[in-house]
């Protein structure tokens, strides 16, 4: 089985790296399964104290695989394995939302769609100023639900519809200005941005830290079991539309898509 992402530990920090650059770290069902496993192996290492969710390439994460998801379309039980393609990027996110120690995601380049999730299910998000993100999933006639209760969770409601409604770019500076990332820096000094807040983290102890981490979730205004469950069959729903497939089957062939006038 390929290494879609690689996973190591040293001095109590864990690193967790997307190696998929030659397909933009695009997300498939077997990656999600590898991330979360990532996860959940390093934080079953006593030594660990916070992890760091790298990617390869130029590009942080493109989303999802659409040929993958394109495959599902042509299968005789698409409806089964869209809802599973759900459940499985949920899960995931849940898992690097919940785990006990601090995590930080290292923006070194674009972030898109299912990627998106991932950065906000981390404490932390780092990026150079040649990153942006955009979730652009209206475009391909779906939608971006799952990833929907985590970005409610990072910024305000108006700047929450401005990203997943319009479907625009937002540049790293502009997202640092509202508040959906920590710092922003040039590429050339990410690495030492990372280190100095590795660095500020490793001052407090493990227990305080989880212990804060757990306050911080058991005090979110919104169930995030609950809001889960509903997006998966959100998104999952919105995967079985007619506009779904037209808006997979354009990006495929690289046109402008037909939208279904009643829809």
């Amino acid at each position: 089985m390929e290494t879609f992402v690689k996973t190591s530990i040293q001095d109590g920090i864990g690193q967790v790296v997307l190696n998929r650059p030659e397909k933009r770290n695009a997300l498939t069902r077997e990656m999600i399964r590898q991330l979360q496993a990532g996860f959940e192996s390093l934080s079953q290492n006593e030594s660990l104290r916070l992890i760091v969710l790298r990617a390869e390439g130029s590009v942080f994460c493109a989303g999802m695989d659409l040929g993958e998801m394109q495959d599902r379309a042509s299968a005789k039980d698409g409806q089964a394995e869209w809802h599973k393609d759900s459940e499985v990027y949920a899960a995931c996110l849940k898992t690097i939302f919940e785990i006990e120690v601090p995590t930080i995601a290292v923006m070194q380049g674009p972030t898109l769609a299912g990627g998106v999730g991932m950065v906000l299910a981390c404490d932390f998000i780092l990026a150079s100023t040649e990153s942006f993100f955009m979730l652009p999933e209206p475009a391909r006639g779906i939608t971006a639900a799952i990833v929907t209760p985590f970005l409610n969770f990072r910024v305000a409601p108006g700047v929450a519809n401005h990203l997943l409604l319009s479907g625009e770019r937002m540049n790293a500076t502009r997202a640092f200005d509202v508040g959906l990332v920590y710092d922003v820096v040039d590429p050339g000094d990410l690495n030492a941005r990372t280190d100095k807040l590795i660095n500020a983290i490793l001052t407090g102890s493990r227990s305080a830290l989880a212990i804060t981490k757990s306050h911080l979730q058991n005090g979110l205004p919104f169930n995030l079991e609950q809001q889960l469950v509903q997006s998966i069959q959100v998104s999952a729903s919105a995967r079985e539309t007619q506009d779904a497939r037209e808006g997979l089957a354009a990006f495929i062939e690289k046109r402008l898509p037909t939208w279904n006038p009643g829809s």
